[in-house]
């Protein structure tokens, strides 16, 4: 009887040795695995990274080479003169700006200012159940069309 229990206990030992062996040797092999494909993903991105760079640096030099030649319009800016609600201010932001990205990469000499005034001057906005209207009071135009705008409650 006390052979059975030493084969037993025999039996139950090896298999939780082999237990153990394939459970390390496993976690071992599944992190070779993971870390090699972890070292391709770096080098991927480390190579996208530096693709990036690179045509970030050809696109800044070719758009030196055509602010040389022309004056061409990059951004809108738009300042408000209304002193009221800031979520209304931020969507009649938006709305100009939006009435304005068709002008985005003209060319400033090609550009007529009345045109530029007359798109949102003395025009009314809704937003949010209250309507606006604008009033053009500025313009400047240089590679940044900055214009200050009047708003005012219409009634």
């Amino acid at each position: 009887m006390d052979s059975v229990k030493i084969a037993k206990f025999k039996f139950l030992l090896s298999v939780g040795v082999g237990i153990c062996i394939g459970a390390l040797w496993g976690t071992t092999s599944v992190t070779a695995f993971m870390s090699h494909r972890m070292d391709e993903y770096y080098e991927q991105i480390k190579r996208l990274e530096s693709d990036i760079m690179e045509r970030d640096t050809r696109l800044q030099k070719l758009e030196e080479s055509i602010n040389k030649q022309k004056y061409m319009i990059k951004d809108i800016q738009i300042e408000l003169l209304y002193e009221e609600d800031d979520l209304d201010k931020i969507a009649l932001e938006k709305h100009i700006k939006e009435k304005y990205m068709s002008l985005l990469g003209k060319e400033v000499k090609s550009m007529d200012m009345d045109l530029i005034q007359a798109l949102v001057d003395k025009r009314i906005m809704k937003v949010h159940r209250i309507q606006y209207q604008l009033k053009v009071q500025k313009i400047i135009v240089t590679d940044i069309l900055k214009l200050w705008i009047e708003v005012s409650i219409y009634e």
